[in-house]
């Protein structure tokens, strides 16, 4: 009679070593390159609440039909609200507002908390959109958003990509990307 030979299961305490071993040294590969992601990604997350916080000021402009106004705060904080508050005359308390001082408020540390967002050249830190959606503005504003503990900038030749933030006269908020020219009209990024 031929004896069956056990077959063994499972791995072996070496080739739970050497996978451990191999996991360890792609992580450790990756670790820079995920370091600048997370610097990229706060970046972007400040001037996508930006963009956002404009237009939704611009939206609430135009359907309540007054001024609405943006103020971006020293912490790069910001706060939606009507420019002058209105006090619904209707309301019995006499305390419900038609058009708040504060509609909407985003916190610095929301995502981005390393994120710098520059105002060029002296762009004002109010933005004020009427009831037709138009900005007050005498001229364009741009918002830079930087990050300066991750690097410098990829205009500049380094790691981070840095992102503007421009608002027209029109009432236009755009996001772009100033590495890229305006050389490139198809580009729909280049500032």
């Amino acid at each position: 009679m031929l004896k069956t030979v056990d077959m063994q299961r499972g791995v072996s305490l070496i080739e739970i070593m050497i996978g451990l071993a191999i996991v360890a040294m792609l992580f450790a590969a990756a670790a820079p390159n995920y370091a600048t992601f997370i610097q990229n990604s706060q970046v972007r997350n400040a001037a996508d609440a930006l963009q956002t916080g404009l237009g939704y000021a611009k939206a609430e402009a135009v359907r309540r039909n007054t001024f609405v106004q943006l103020v971006l705060g020293a912490d790069y904080s910001w706060t939606v609200g009507c420019q002058t508050p209105v006090v619904d005359p209707d309301a019995d308390d006499g305390m419900e507002l038609d058009c708040p001082a504060t509609i909407q408020t985003r916190s610095a540390n929301d995502g981005s908390r390393n994120a710098v967002i520059t105002p060029t050249p002296a762009a004002p830190s109010t933005i004020v959109f009427n009831g037709l959606g138009r900005t007050t503005l005498a001229a364009n504003a741009s918002y830079d958003i930087t990050n300066p503990s991750g690097g410098t900038c990829a205009a500049a030749g380094g790691k981070i990509r840095c992102l503007s933030v421009v608002v027209t006269t029109a009432g236009q908020v755009r996001m772009c990307d100033p590495a890229l020219t305006i050389s490139k009209p198809t580009d729909p990024q280049a500032c």
